[in-house]
């Protein structure tokens, strides 16, 4: 290749450093000439009479620096030459790491603006950070020195406590000054406080009684656990099934293979607490393996249909009693032949059955006169003209027509109580919205003496005054459960109407969302001595000592539910067997 020429464009890789250099213009002759520079101003003694720097051994005497032998010694002012290869082998960089290098050489080099230096003067001639004189003068005086304080101009002795001067500075200041300035030298640092994420913010705490397991509930917990590998459960009794097909229900095992277990053809009662993963074909098994059933419950059934609805018609003759929830896709002509085929039907429970209309109603009645328990609750069709037929029911004793999609009118449930309230022991009209204060004094007070149950959640219209009045002239013979929740405009004088009038037979009580209840009156809860559960969640002014008095002065109490009640702390007392749920934690901070 003796035609090749002796340069070429090709160049081998070089350091950050070199490339820095390179790119702001300081080559080897840039740098020769500033140390002859500074050699010149260093003195005539450490330079040779030819005007080199002079050698510091013999192995310098030359210029070259002592190298051992078997290295070959870099020559600093032909470091990137390109007139000849390096003696030296060089590590070769990847095509990764000479890119990373290139960059940091341009942030470095982004730092140096032509224009922050005089023209007329050498772009490079300062001083290197180790040849600098002056360093430690602007530095911290050493501890234990004596120095002037810059207010006062009196010496005194520096200390790790001593405190920079800020008006009038430079200097420091004395430990007087420092006080006078409104700063304490000696005062330790406070610690950063940690900051709470939302959820922490948000976190409950329950407190509950945590009872020892009982050997009927680890062998239940046992077999729910290996439910697919039991065969049979033998004679273990009713009550332990049940036990075993709610534990199923809670985490949704329950399928069409093992749900079979709890299937006998000696069964009377069967309660599935969650059907979702049973489909048609196995709700239909249901009712061929247990043809004696009387009492038939099942949660989220959201599978049956008209075909299932239609073989319960034929296989589940004895059955008089019927509890469904999500029973979304039963038409009209499948109640009504379930209705003619069941005229012994005294217990019919629907949850949430948007297809049952006024034609279902008037065959209901008219097929099962015997109805004692009636639930129509989440009826989307439910208005005025169900009450003509629902008042026909001459042995109706619980009602339930709760969370209707249109509010009946007050006139109209006022008549269905003249017409049957006398024999009710269970009534549930929560989300009739147009339902007030005059319901409560001509409907309930007039008709209804022999509730044991009354449940009228979220009726907005109600008022304090309204309440306390119906409760200071109604007189009940046992109620025993009484729910009025999120009533936001009730509070002191109906909560005092009403233990006055049934606090003496009270065993679970419901006054969550009563706004202008006041500490007093929700203490007087305390005289309720057979109260079980209460709810007092989203009243104000529930606190520590509220809850303390009522804990104390109810002997039978089992749970508090004080959900959205801020004034309850961590520290709120406790009581052995007394469940404690909804306290909201790092909330309110109790004066002390």
């Amino acid at each position: 290749m003796s035609g090749r020429p002796g340069r070429n464009n090709v160049r081998g890789p070089t350091s950050a450093l070199t490339e820095f250099l390179r790119e702001s213009g300081i080559d080897h002759a840039l740098i020769r000439r500033r140390g002859q520079q500074q050699q010149a101003e260093a003195g005539p003694s450490n330079v040779s009479p030819d005007g080199n720097l002079g050698a510091t051994n013999e192995g310098e005497q030359n210029g070259e620096p002592s190298t051992p032998a078997g290295d070959a010694a870099p020559d600093s002012d032909h470091l990137d030459s390109e007139d000849e290869a390096p003696a030296g082998k060089r590590r070769k960089l990847s095509k990764v790491a000479m890119e990373k290098c290139k960059a940091g050489a341009k942030k470095k080099a982004i730092k140096f603006d032509d224009d922050d230096y005089d023209g007329e003067e050498d772009a490079y001639t300062a001083l290197s950070k180790s040849l600098r004189t002056n360093k430690s003068s602007d530095s911290k005086p050493s501890i234990g020195s004596r120095v002037k304080c810059a207010k006062c101009s009196k010496q005194f002795t520096m200390t790790k406590y001593t405190m920079a001067a800020a008006d009038p500075g430079p200097g420091y200041l004395c430990h007087i000054c420092s006080k006078e300035s409104g700063t304490d030298p000696f005062k330790k640092p406070s610690m950063p406080r940690k900051r709470k994420s939302a959820a922490e913010k948000r976190s409950i705490t329950n407190y509950q009684e945590k009872k020892f397991p009982t050997l009927v509930s680890l062998c239940t917990k046992i077999i729910s656990k290996h439910i697919n590998d039991v065969e049979a459960f033998g004679d273990i009794g009713s009550v332990n099934l049940d036990r075993i097909i709610r534990a199923l229900c809670r985490n949704r095992s329950l399928t069409p293979e093992n749900v079979t277990l709890f299937y006998d053809v000696k069964n009377t009662n069967l309660n599935v607490y969650d059907g979702t993963n049973l489909e048609p074909p196995a709700l239909k098994t249901l009712a061929l393996l247990n043809p004696n059933l009387t009492s038939l419950r099942i949660d989220f059934c959201g599978h049956l249909d008209d075909a299932v609805l239609d073989a319960w018609s034929l296989s589940l003759p004895s059955l008089t009693s019927l509890e469904l929830l999500g029973p979304f896709l039963v038409r009209v002509p499948a109640w009504i032949s379930f209705f003619q085929s069941h005229r012994q039907l005294n217990g019919l429970l629907l949850n949430q059955s948007p297809r049952f209309d006024l034609e279902c109603m008037a065959t209901l009645t008219t097929c099962c006169p015997n109805l004692t328990k009636l639930r129509l609750k989440a009826i989307g069709k439910l208005d005025d003209t169900f009450l003509p037929y629902i008042s026909s029911l001459k042995h109706l004793e619980q009602l339930d027509l709760s969370s209707p999609s249109t509010s009946c009118s007050q006139d109209g449930l006022i008549g269905l109580l003249h017409r049957c309230g006398t024999r009710l022991t269970h009534l549930d009209l929560s989300g009739h919205n147009e339902l007030g204060d005059d319901f409560l004094m001509n409907g309930i007070r007039e008709y209804a003496p022999n509730l044991v149950s009354l449940r009228l959640d979220n009726l907005s219209t109600l008022t304090d005054e309204g309440v306390a009045g119906f409760f200071r002239e109604w007189t009940p013979s046992s109620l025993s459960t009484l729910s009025i929740a999120r009533a936001p405009d009730v509070g002191t004088q109906a909560l005092s109407a009403l233990l006055d009038c049934v606090g003496s037979t009270l065993s679970a009580l419901s006054i969550n969302t009563w706004r202008e209840t006041t500490a007093e009156a929700l203490t007087s809860i305390a005289t309720a001595r057979e109260l079980q559960t209460l709810d007092v969640g989203w009243n104000r002014a529930v606190d520590n000592w509220v809850i303390k008095a009522i804990m104390d002065g109810c002997p039978k109490l089992e749970e508090i539910k004080c959900w959205g009640c801020n004034r309850i702390t961590v520290e709120c007392p406790r009581k052995l067997n007394v469940n404690l749920l909804g306290v909201e934690k790092d909330i309110y901070v109790a004066a002390n």
